[in-house]
Order: C-alpha cells, then structure tokens, then sequence
C-alpha cells in the first residue's frame, strides 16, 4: 500500500513539474459566443515549442499550431464557435516521452448585453485623467515590491501615487462637473527603470499596474462609473510597449518589433503614410522607428502580434466592460495592420467607439484616418477608425483668444476657417474636440489665467459639432508650463492628497477663483447634457467681424445661438444679418446667466470677452 501511495506522490510531482513549464497563457480565459471565435493562444514556457499540443474536446478544434525561432513559444488556434461555456483540457505530449502533461483553459459566459454596448458619442462631454496625479485613494500602493519605480511626490517625472481608488473616490465630482464619460491615461503596468507615471511603455498588457491597484478594482470603477451614467475610455497602446515588456525582453520571433542594426527614432512624419512622392526610407522611418528609446516599435504587420493586440483589446472591452478607446499614436503604426485591429473591434462591438490620435495640422491629413473617408479612399483606403481628434481645432484655440485684433487670419476666423473645412471629414459629430490634454500646453497657461479667456474656449468646445474633452485641473484654472517638462502640465490636482491644503474636489475646499471656473464650466456642461441639438443638430455659421464669431446650432425642434466675442471691446450685433436662422423665433435665453433675450430687436450688444449661448423661442 505504502509503495502505491510513493507511486501516486512520484507521478504528482514530475505532473506538477512539467505542468510548470506553462508560465503564461494570453489571454488568461476568453468567453463563448463571440465573434471573434477563432482563439489563438499564446502559450509561454521552457522548451514548449518541442511539445506537440491536443484538445480534448470534440466542440473545440485545433486549426493551426505555430512555432517561432524562440522554443519558449507555441502560438495554438482554436475554432471555438461550438464551444460551451466551461473548461478544456489542452494535453502536451513529447514523443516516447511518459511525462505529459496537460492544463485546464476557461471560456466564461459572454454578457447578455455586451456586443451591443454604445460607445461614447456627441452627446458625451469627455474628462481626462492622468491617473497618477489626479487622486491619491490608496497609500498602501503607492510603492510596489513588483515594480521598479517608487512613489517620490517630489519629483515631478516621478510617481506621485495616484490610483484607481482615487478615481473611484472622486465620481461624484465628475458627475457634478457635468461630464459623462471618463478617458484615463494608462493603467497597465508600466514597470520602467523612471518616468513610469504616464503609463505609455506598457510592460503587461493583462495586468493593471499594481501602483493604481488591480484588474478587479478597474472592473470595479467601471461598474461604479456606470451606476453613475458615467462611460470608461481605456487608452490603449498599437504602436510601441515598453522595453521592460516581459514579451520584449524574450521577443516571441525577431520580427515582432521592427529592428534597425542600431536605436532608430521614428522621424515623425506621419504624412509619409499617404504622401505618392514619399521615399521608402522615410516613410519605413515613421512607421518603423522607434518613438523613444525605451518604446520598442511594435510590427503590426507580423500576422501574430496583429492576433495578439486584437484578443488583448477585446478581453479588456469584455472583462472590464468598457465603453471605448482612445488609441494613442494611431496613425505611426502599419497602416493595414492598424486598419485590421480597428476593424476587428468594431466588427466584435457595431456601437462601440474608437478615437485615434492623429496629431496632424491640416483637415485632409486628419480625414484621411476617419472610417469611409473620401481622402482615404483616393489610396483606397480605409482605417475603419470611427472617431479622430481635431487637432486642428485645438491649434487655433490655442492662438486665437490671445489676438484681440482680428485681421484677415488672426483672431475668431480661424474657427470659422476650421469649420469651413468639415466637408472633408466623413462624420464631424464624431470628431474629439479639446483645448487641452496630456501633452499640450495648459490652456490656462496660454491664457495667462484670464478666466474670460477661458469661457469663450470652453463654451466653443461645449457648442460647436464633435465630442468636447476636457483635460482634468482645466476646470478650476489649473496651469502648467511644457516649456518647464511634461510634469508640469501634468501637476497633482489639489486635495487628491490627504493632507493637501487646498481641496478643489468640493465647493467649500476651493478658492474664489476655483469656484468660478468650476462654476462655470460645470453649469455649461450639465445644460449641455440634456441638450440634444448640440450633439446632433446642423451648423450655420457666419463670417465673424470684429472679432465676433457667431453660429447656430439647430435641428427641426429647436435651434440654438451661440455668439462669442473675442474682442476686448463691447460689441453691437446687427441681427438682420442672421434672418435666415432668425426668423422663426422671437426671443431666447441665455442659458450662462438665464437672461431673456429679445431677438426681434434690431440689434443686441454682447460685452467685451464674454459669450451667450441662446436658447431660442418662438
């Protein structure tokens, strides 16, 4: 008796070992009824490649097994269209070898709902986070044993120990604000040697990084932003990962990242993706090179990282429930193989969202990355990218609230040029619109802290077509110089930290100043939630003069006025020139200072630097 028992404990053991030669399985679990139902696993351990794999299960077929030159790897299709939600046994045998193993692989039940989710739209106001200065609600993560870096509030590059929980914590803040979906900067683990804290060389693209908490309490914001009506953006990384990546340090084959005999710096020219007169060498430069040295260029190209990045997106949408993406250096990257990803995603999720970075100063060029553009189909091309930022637009803000003299292309018409210039886009409701974010100058900064300034921004950004975004701190006047670092345009919010002196989360912690921004930015966007005409409605817009840029947003119901007086000046408006768009109605409110309006009058003055947003009436 005494020797079977020795026997079955012998048997264990070399189980137990072998077993241990799977160190990884991406993705961890997957779910049935999926669209994407051809699954290729990416299994990692010690001389996995020499192991021939099996599935025991006759709802499950293996349809392709791919080796690399890296033994540590073996790629495994599956067709799992007729599999049941449950676990599946995956042997690993060797021949004439007697010490198999095999291990258990979960497919979950798929959300009722989850295919059908609705992205964020026009009729969402967006609030960007950097997550690691924005709200300090767990201390005891602030460091991690897992990770390199540690907390240093002192260091402006450095960790400051903002995290999940202070996100959490801070809900209520963002709903009084009046926004409704939250964009985060990334949360994966980015376990870099320093500067670690903008989370974009991503080392784990499976796990949360334990200095913001853990992949259930991200699950968990979620679930808390949506009891809220608030939506969740994951920004998410095609282009480059980190060279800490545990993927990079073993890299599963040569080519899944472009590699140059040296460092290669991508040259950033991204108009060599559609240039016809562009060289081969500096278009290869762009999408090739490297974005910094310690961000490997990832190639999207390679059939397996394109599989790997495409599952790796989904499982988060799925796990996490998420309500989109906001994908960083879309258009540095293979532009097939990005087009792929997109396509794939969307495919999975119809009503989803996806915003594209597309940091690029003309109409046409951005166009060019928005899904059916007409730009893009000249090369017969087409991303599959439904939402892109306007870039352009935010170039001109940046410029014209500081010209109080209008000329002929100084002051309120370069707006109205940006606008002129829609025609070249496929959708401009679906169109990010911003004054700022985590890579700009502050807004305020460039407005020196004129408030003035700063409502005639945020109300063209709450009014005009597209999608607002609004970088967090913007909203109570915070200010920052690039010029000083990213860290400075990047500060901690104040009173995300227990003993911070200043609380600018309620009304009674703000300063006078504070509260007047937040005041009006807060009522601004909450009048803007509930408005339908502004999220879909039509634009007539007219040349400004002196300074004075008006428009109109209007649908069959209702229609709105906006006027915005970028000069110091007071200003009369002669209101027969907008007969075409006035004639129906008679008076308005404005809806900043809930002053009624007689729009039948000959004329109406507006003071110098303010706006009126009007509600029309009959």
């Amino acid at each position: 008796m005494k020797k079977i028992s020795l026997l079955l404990v012998l048997i264990f053991i070399s189980f137990s070992i072998e077993a241990q030669k799977i160190k990884k399985i991406e993705p961890p679990f997957w779910w049935t009824e999926m669209n994407h139902n051809q699954l290729e696993l990416l299994i990692y351990g010690d001389d996995i490649a020499s192991y021939t794999p099996s599935v025991e299960n006759e709802e499950i077929t293996i349809v392709g097994v791919n080796k690399t030159e890296n033994k540590h790897y073996l790629f495994l299709d599956l067709d799992i269209s007729k599999a049941q939600v449950g676990t599946f046994k995956i042997s690993f045998s060797k021949k004439g070898k007697k010490n198999n193993f095999s291990i258990n692989y979960e497919l979950k039940q798929r959300s009722r709902k989850s295919k059908l989710r609705k992205g964020f739209d026009s009729s969402d106001v967006v609030y960007l986070i950097m997550p690691d200065r924005f709200a300090n609600g767990d201390v005891t993560n602030d460091s991690s044993a897992e990770t390199i870096e540690k907390a240093n509030r002192e260091f402006k590059g450095g960790r400051h120990g903002g995290d999940i929980q202070g996100i959490i914590n801070q809900l209520d803040y963002i709903k009084q604000l009046g926004a409704t979906a939250i964009w985060s900067t990334p949360l994966l683990e980015d376990n870099q040697l320093i500067y670690s804290y903008h989370g974009y060389a991503i080392t784990n693209p499976y796990k949360i990084d334990p200095r913001y908490g853990t992949n259930e309490l991200y699950k968990k914001l979620a679930a808390k932003a949506h009891q809220k009506g608030l939506k969740i953006i994951m920004d998410y990384v095609t282009n480059h990962w980190g060279s800490e990546n545990w993927l990079i340090k073993d890299l599963p084959t040569y080519s899944w990242i472009h590699q140059f005999p040296k460092f290669q710096r991508s040259n950033y020219r991204m108009t060599t993706q559609f240039d016809p007169h562009a060289s081969k060498i500096d278009a290869r430069l762009c999408m090739d090179g490297w974005f910094d040295t310690t961000m490997p260029d990832l190639n999207q190209s390679n059939p397996l990282v394109l599989k790997y990045l495409i599952q790796n997106a989904i499982w988060w949408i799925e796990y996490a429930n998420l309500d989109g993406f906001r994908v960083d250096t879309y258009s540095y990257a293979n532009k097939e193989g990005i087009s792929k990803w997109t396509k794939a995603i969307m495919d999975e999720y119809p009503n989803f969202n996806i915003v594209g970075e597309v940091w690029m100063h003309n109409q046409a060029a951005i166009s060019y990355w928005q899904k059916d553009s007409k730009i893009g189909a000249i090369e017969s091309y087409n991303s599959y990218l439904p939402s892109v930022m306007d870039f352009t637009l935010h170039d001109a803000l940046t410029a014209m609230f500081n010209e109080d003299n209008a000329t002929w292309d100084n002051g309120m018409i370069k707006a109205y040029n940006n606008f002129a210039n829609d025609y070249l886009y496929p959708n401009t409701n679906n169109m990010l619109v911003f004054a700022d974010n985590h890579d700009t100058q502050r807004i305020n900064e460039i407005f020196n802290g004129d408030i003035n300034k700063y409502k005639l921004a945020i109300t063209l950004i709450a009014t005009v077509r597209g999608i607002p975004q609004l970088y967090y701190g913007s909203e109570i006047g915070m200010q920052g110089n690039k010029n000083n670092g990213d860290g400075d345009i990047r500060r901690d919010f104040p009173g995300g930290w227990k003993n911070d002196t200043n609380n600018a989360f309620t009304s009674s912690g703000r300063t006078e100043k504070q509260q007047a921004y937040f005041n009006f930015t807060s009522k601004l966007l909450n009048w803007r939630k509930n408005t339908e005409v502004i999220h879909t409605g039509k634009t007539t817009h007219y040349i400004p003069e002196n300074n004075v840029y008006i428009y109109f947003r209007y649908n069959e119901k209702n229609s709105v006025m906006v006027i915005i007086n970028n000069n110091p000046k007071e200003q009369t408006i002669q209101l027969n020139r907008f007969a075409e768009n006035l004639k129906k109605y008679t008076s308005g409110i404005d809806i900043l200072t809930n002053t009624k309006l007689d729009v039948s009058k000959v004329d109406l003055t507006i003071k110098g630097k303010t706006s009126l947003v009007i509600e029309l009436k009959k």
